[in-house]
């Protein structure tokens, strides 16, 4: 049909080149769309099936989709290795962070974490309402209380991520790996909510992240209630299958979950406090004897 083609790999990978900013982010999408293009280079373009010759090549026997192939084993080699020196830089500065509880945002692509993140740390967070809006770890320092511990927002989750973004993001997810509580935040206004759950529960398991304690927010409230219930019905209808909802995920997460709207900011002070009794225990557990200092 004279068109280009792609798939769905090849979409994400497009949506990753687009939101990377800073340097680590480019060569992570950078890395990922030559291994991508690696086994795929056969009819990609038209001279890959001419032969070349002459000097530097190992003959007149040599296609050009060979010497293409080898020129991209190359630049992996080269990203791999700039990217080696980056992921030693991150890991020294999250050693030198000190003896502070680490608590990590996850979940799903577009759940709002970057928004939670901003009134939670009470700092500027790019967010906005499109998939891969953060590709880059930012983490504050926060203090609720006395109390103060390392807030965390990463790269969104999908079902069926490309291996080999899983592979070159493999820094960016240390700081989940690493980390000693979970938030993980779910839209709950989504029609497949418990789905994109379920997936992103299962990542974690596959970055070995999945016996870390986890406290489950259930985001986007006011749009859930607007797209469930309409005008007419009753408040005491709608209270009652607000409360079944609450009650059955409370059981689900054994009571470490919270409800709340952060555009309209309501229930937060609840959120607060849940992570505060969470990163508590944690430090009681981690480091009992730094605790008392953190009251």
């Amino acid at each position: 049909m004279q068109v280009k083609t792609i798939d769905r790999s090849d979409l994400i990978l497009d949506i990753f080149a687009s939101r990377a900013k800073t340097a680590q982010a480019k060569t992570q999408v950078e890395l990922a769309q030559y291994q991508y293009i690696l086994p795929r280079l056969k009819g990609m373009w038209k001279h890959l099936e001419r032969q070349g010759g002459g000097v530097g090549t190992r003959g007149p026997g040599e296609t050009e989709i060979e010497t293409d192939r080898r020129i991209v084993k190359e630049k992996i080699s080269l990203l791999r290795r700039r990217l080696a020196e980056i992921d030693k830089q991150a890991f020294t500065q999250r050693k030198d962070r000190g003896e502070f509880i680490r608590v990590a945002l996850v979940g799903y692509t577009n759940v709002g974490k970057s928004t939670l993140m901003t009134l939670l740390s009470k700092s500027e967070v790019f967010a906005e309402n499109k998939l891969f809006a953060t590709l880059d770890t930012t983490t504050r320092k926060v203090v609720f209380g006395q109390t103060p511990f390392l807030l965390s927002d990463t790269v969104g989750f999908i079902r069926k991520l490309p291996h080999h973004l899983v592979e070159s993001f493999k820094s960016t997810l240390d700081e989940v790996r690493e980390a000693d509580v979970l938030l993980h935040v779910v839209d709950i206004s989504h029609p497949q909510y418990e789905d994109q759950l379920k997936i992103v529960n299962n990542t974690l398991a596959e970055l070995g992240a999945a016996e870390k304690p986890v406290i489950t927010v259930f985001n986007k409230m006011d749009k859930y209630e607007e797209q469930a219930f309409d005008q007419w019905l009753q408040p005491e209808v709608k209270a009652e299958i607000l409360e079944e909802l609450r009650q059955r995920w409370q059981q689900e997460t054994e009571g470490n979950c919270v409800f709340v709207s952060a555009i309209e900011k309501t229930n937060l002070d609840q959120l607060r406090q849940t992570i505060l009794n969470k990163v508590r225990e944690m430090y009681r557990i981690r480091y009992p004897y730094r605790a008392e200092f953190f009251y």
